[in-house]
């Protein structure tokens, strides 16, 4: 690709700056003009690539997201919001499995990002409603199996009686053949019963849980003190109400927090274990 002269350059951030004033009063239409200009002028830049699918997202125009999200992550493919709107795009046209890698890699690439730029909360809600569900699909054709394996072993277990008990004359062996086949169908239900455990809600962990929100962790740090907490809720209390730490009272000052890389493992395996745990109140 040529090189863009730098007073195109300039011109192309002086629309950007116009794509922008018009989206902060909403009129997306005009904002996407701006931004398409810019990107006549510089097709090699990501953001404005980005903000047009914004623009996009915004009217529903979930194709037009699709195509600007995939020439974007072309040019920078460490776009936290390239990933994310591209993950929404797909989840609208139905591509689950797609769009739940691309929420899932903006989750990663957003933790840690700067404060002016954190997208967690936004990107959580989304991939969280997705997980849920395909979970929830998951789980329920789980059940149906279980329930129709179940049903198979119960009729070959009465079949098996019929038969042995059509061949034996003897009524007090009878009476043992069905009272072996009443513990036989209990052990059964207990079996499948067991086995539906795994896909019944339970509660979750509290090493798991933010210790101010009580939510399940999305992007956890730790302080010098051994507190985790969730990085967003923990910037928050600095922030508003002061450099301490609110459980232990000790100072605390933002670049002492690090992300806790354990605790994040063990959510990642309990999710993919409990999808359940996905859903949010």
């Amino acid at each position: 690709m040529a090189t863009v002269p730098k007073s195109v350059r300039k011109q192309a951030e002086v629309l950007r700056k116009a794509g922008n004033a018009a989206f902060k009063k909403e009129r997306f239409g005009a904002a996407i003009d701006a931004y398409t200009e810019a990107i006549v002028l510089c097709p090699d830049v990501s953001v404005y690539w980005t903000n047009r699918a914004l623009c996009r997202m915004k009217r529903n125009d979930w194709t037009g997201v699709e195509e600007d999200c995939t020439r974007a992550l072309e040019l920078d493919s460490s776009s936290v919001k390239a990933h994310y709107m591209l993950g929404r795009a797909l989840l609208m046209k139905q591509d689950t499995v797609r769009g739940i890698k691309e929420l899932e890699k903006a989750l990663d690439l957003g933790r840690g990002a700067d404060p002016s730029g954190y997208m967690i909360d936004e990107i959580w809600p989304v991939l969280a409603d997705a997980k849920y569900k395909e979970w929830e699909e998951l789980s329920d054709r789980r059940a149906w199996k279980l329930q129709c394996l179940k049903e198979l072993c119960n009729e070959a277990l009465i079949e098996h009686d019929f038969l042995e008990t059509s061949r034996n004359l003897d009524e007090s062996g009878n009476a043992a053949a069905r009272d072996c086949l009443s513990e036989q169908l209990e052990l059964l239900g207990r079996v499948f019963s067991k086995a539906a455990e795994a896909d019944k809600p339970t509660e979750i962990p509290d090493y798991l849980c933010c210790k101010i929100t009580l939510d399940i962790f999305r992007d956890p740090v730790i302080t010098p003190s051994g507190v985790t907490y969730e990085r967003a809720v923990i910037l928050e209390h600095l922030r508003k109400v002061g450099n301490f730490d609110p459980l232990t009272r000790e100072p605390l000052e933002r670049h002492q927090l690090a992300p806790n890389l354990a605790i994040k493992q063990a959510v990642q395996a309990f999710l993919s274990e409990h999808g359940w745990a996905y859903k949010t109140n």
